[in-house]
């Protein structure tokens, strides 16, 4: 776990307004959950059998003696939101949060025991077209964030339950005759969750892998429909995309169509987006037979893409306009003008000097801040009704502007943000 320091807060902010802008020209809306849950939600929900139940949670019981875990992924706790606030019957819910998630593992690049989500659940609709539309808003996310060079898209159909656990047993059984072959993760795996094997990273067992049966001997025609529909939908939509056999994802809740976005820029820790169809979570739940899918995107991930492409892109520009002034009544003057200029002109920054002392310290204060432009407050600005601005990083004169003319020099110089 770590601190989230401005530069990074700076990107996560950004992050979040594509995420949000994006999510909400596609009709979804947000929801806000808790951080800690019952135990016992991601223990049905995920699975016993996982990794993350098995291993990696963030428990403790409570006074009242029972068990609460901090959440270790979104779905589970949005789809019991959905069930006790009546989201997800007789309607079509499209939600979408942001928040920590809380698992247990060794950290790596990219990868921390606190770890950011923005992730997208719907309820209701058990098309193929869903499907599609949820991987068209991942691509669409990482366009805007200009990062979509550095990923790939992978995509699997794993059946229906029945399909899945039809596979998982003709897996069982082959890999059963390579048990000498696995590492010990794969072995301890081998008897609860098979499937699991299949993302091993293990060189040995990968080459294991690579003969092992593939799903679609297991699936029936409507599963190869669905999926044959979702592929010609990411067709038509220009989606670059490949399928792979092998391509499960690690929780028991998935059904149908699993995708994941990756990358080759951050080592071992690939994954950036990761989702599919879960059918039978809701039900699982408690609630009525109810279709489902949804997908999370891994903030710190894709905050080091962003970062990777800034570095490769022309360097923004960030103006700062800082206030200076001469005595306590001419701080008060640039106060209330910092506040009209931050409205008038949305995106320049404004930054008042509240230390005061002499000007050429509250100068130097204002270079080592990176100002573009001083304004500077004094008791002649003041009595002629003008403010004087002063160039910081470009050669220029400095100069007594009203108002007026103040917003309209800064607009143009500011490259005129709207």
């Amino acid at each position: 776990m770590r601190d989230i320091l401005p530069d990074v807060v700076k990107v996560w902010t950004r992050i979040d307004d594509v995420a949000k802008d994006c999510l909400g020209r596609f009709g979804y809306h947000e929801i806000r959950l808790p951080i800690i849950e019952f135990t016992a939600l991601f223990e049905r929900g995920v699975g016993g059998a996982t990794d993350i139940v098995e291993k990696e949670m963030f428990s403790l019981e409570s006074r009242e003696g029972d068990s609460l875990t901090l959440r270790p992924e979104g779905t589970a706790g949005c789809v019991r939101a959905a069930l006790q606030n009546g989201l997800a019957f007789n309607t079509v819910s499209r939600l979408w949060y942001r928040g920590p998630m809380f698992r247990h593992e060794r950290p790596q690049k990219g990868r921390y025991r606190q770890f950011e989500q923005i992730g997208a659940e719907v309820f209701g609709i058990a098309s193929a077209a869903l499907d599609a539309e949820l991987i068209d808003i991942n691509r669409q996310i990482f366009q805007g964030l200009g990062v979509s060079e550095y990923t790939r898209l992978r995509v699997n159909t794993i059946g229906s339950p029945e399909e899945r656990k039809a596979y998982a047993q003709s897996l069982k059984t082959y890999l059963d005759g390579h048990r000498e072959a696995l590492d010990d993760d794969s072995v301890r795996r081998l008897e609860r969750n098979p499937l699991r094997i299949l993302d091993s990273k293990h060189p040995v067992t990968r080459e294991v892998v690579a003969g092992a049966p593939k799903i679609d001997s297991c699936l029936g025609k409507d599963s190869r429909c669905h999926f044959e529909r979702v592929l010609a939908l990411l067709e038509a939509l220009n989606i670059d995309f490949e399928t792979d056999p092998y391509l499960v994802r690690g929780l028991d809740y998935y059904t149908h169509t699993v995708f994941e976005f990756e990358t080759d820029r951050l080592g071992a820790q690939g994954a950036v987006s990761a989702g599919g169809r879960y059918d039978g979570l809701v039900e699982t739940l408690g609630g009525r037979p109810t279709p489902g899918a949804g997908f999370a995107i891994g903030v710190d991930r894709l905050a080091l893409l962003v970062n990777e492409a800034q570095q490769r892109a022309p360097a923004a520009r960030t103006d700062i306009l800082y206030g200076v002034s001469t005595d306590q009544a001419a701080l008060g003057h640039v106060m209330r003008i910092a506040n009209r200029l931050r409205g008038d002109i949305p995106g320049l920054s404004v930054v008042v000097d509240t230390q005061g002392g002499r000007m050429a310290n509250q100068m130097r204060r204002a270079d080592r801040e990176g100002a573009s432009w001083a304004l500077i407050a004094g008791e002649s600005e003041i009595a002629a009704g003008v403010w004087s601005l002063k160039p910081m990083r470009e050669v220029g004169e400095q100069q007594r502007l009203t108002y007026d003319a103040l917003v309209d020099r800064l607009s143009k110089d500011h490259g005129g943000i709207s």
